[in-house]
């Protein structure tokens, strides 16, 4: 049994060589696509993860991820990989919709321990306080069990981080956690996320609940909290 089917896209060979042969003897099904206009193409349900460079030729894979969150509502694992390490370009990558961004020159086993994170995080069984299936926070309900987001009745598309920031501070209503906290909880295994990540993926929460965006809010020099008042 494989741990997983990882679609690798980069448009150097031999980038896509070695991450194939070292994912597979890590237990993975690896396949690969030299451009992103080829991966959107070959993507399938049965694929887990994408491991996606930035900088192609043709589509960037920032591009590709904007268009696999915004256009196709498909919230597969992202893991970029990039020569840029700059902080506004990973705050990029996150807001794409990045679930995790590893700069090149990079280490083989550094991939495979991100990898294996990054899947353990998409497949953990989430805590749920009192068992509750379906948490109702004014006009904004959290069906816990689909990982769906209602907004007046109407269904919200969020990532799975955005979904698990949001349900973090709905089912801990009025309780300020601060970027920190976020980041403890949610990025347990990710130490070197900035607490502008965390301000990025609350924007885009707060753009998706539209007339409710309110309901999130920022205690400056504090933290963010939420608070079903109309």
């Amino acid at each position: 049994m494989t741990k997983g089917n990882i679609l690798i896209v980069d448009d150097e060979a031999d980038i896509r060589e070695i991450l194939q042969f070292n994912l597979e003897n890590a237990g993975y099904e690896v396949d690969e696509a030299s451009s992103a206009e080829e991966a959107l193409r070959f993507l399938s349900p049965s694929h887990d993860m994408i491991l996606l460079d930035v900088m192609m030729e043709g589509m960037s894979g920032f591009k590709m991820a904007e268009i696999l969150r915004k256009e196709k509502n498909n919230n597969i694992p992202i893991v970029f990989l990039t020569a840029k390490n700059a902080e506004k370009d990973m705050l990029a990558g996150f807001s794409a919709g990045g679930d995790d961004y590893i700069s090149k020159p990079f280490s083989i086993n550094e991939v495979i321990a991100r990898v294996n994170a990054v899947l353990r995080r998409s497949t953990m069984p989430q805590a749920e306080p009192g068992g509750q299936d379906m948490l109702v926070a004014g006009k904004v309900s959290i069906d816990v069990a689909s990982k769906m987001v209602y907004a007046d009745g109407k269904p919200v598309v969020l990532s799975k981080k955005e979904f698990e920031i949001l349900y973090l501070l709905a089912s801990h209503r009025g309780e300020i956690f601060s970027r920190d906290a976020i980041i403890d909880e949610l990025w347990k295994d990710a130490p070197y996320v900035l607490g502008r990540t965390v301000d990025v993926h609350i924007a885009r929460i707060r753009g998706k609940l539209g007339d409710y965006k309110n309901y999130i809010v920022n205690r400056s020099g504090y933290g963010y909290s939420f608070n079903p008042v109309e």
